[in-house]
């Protein structure tokens, strides 16, 4: 079974989701719900959901990324985003900070804008003090994509898509992103669109655990 994955315009999608309590975090309803999330992320498949997305407002969200979707990247493109391989795990009520501020500027999607993509600048590094699935605290340290998924997903925690964040001038279908600028570097896209180069000094601000 798999959860119905709304589309921006709901109101959920533009709301600050609500920690869960130490009594939700434990029970059967918790339990199930990150189950039918994990399947619904991979039925679409997707690298990262988060409770908003499927029309529930609690901070949590699910990641992994496969192996499977990095196939057809070239090494190349893989080391350029710093991509690999990430097992699924569970983040509640997750708290962020960014540790390098370097802004990475690639092309992102969102399952929640089905069909569209746009280049978004994120920080390269950052770290997330959450609770797993069983209430046990944990830190994650992540850097390239991995950073770009656990950004992009607790952004949605707060109300946040991407859009919110794209250079508006490259959204694009993902039909014609894989079409014109699949292979082409960064500068490329932005020189083509007549966007210049991004600026350096506008880098990703740091967030500090509250």
């Amino acid at each position: 079974m798999v959860l119905k994955i709304v589309q921006a315009g709901e109101p959920v999608l533009r709301q600050r989701a609500r920690e869960l309590t130490p009594e939700e975090i434990g029970s059967e309803a918790t339990r199930q719900l990150i189950q039918l999330m994990r399947d619904t992320m991979r039925d679409a498949p997707g690298v990262g959901l988060a409770a908003p997305q499927v029309g529930v407002g609690l901070r949590l969200v699910v990641i992994e990324d496969r192996a499977e979707y990095q196939a057809g990247a070239s090494p190349a493109d893989l080391a350029l985003r710093e991509r690999s391989p990430v097992a699924f795990h569970v983040l509640i009520n997750p708290k962020l900070v960014v540790e390098d501020p370097t802004p990475m500027e690639f092309h992102e999607g969102c399952l929640s804008v089905n069909g569209f993509a746009a280049l978004v600048a994120r920080a390269r590094g950052v770290r997330v003090e959450a609770l797993d699935e069983n209430g046990q605290p944990v830190s994650v340290s992540a850097r390239g994509w991995y950073a770009r998924i656990i950004q992009h997903e607790l952004d949605h925690l707060d109300g946040t898509l991407y859009v919110d964040r794209m250079e508006t001038r490259s959204l694009t279908t993902q039909e014609n992103q894989r079409r014109h600028w699949l292979g082409k570097s960064t500068a490329q896209v932005r020189t083509a669109l007549g966007l210049g180069l991004p600026e350096q000094t506008s880098s990703i601000p740091r967030k500090d655990l509250t």
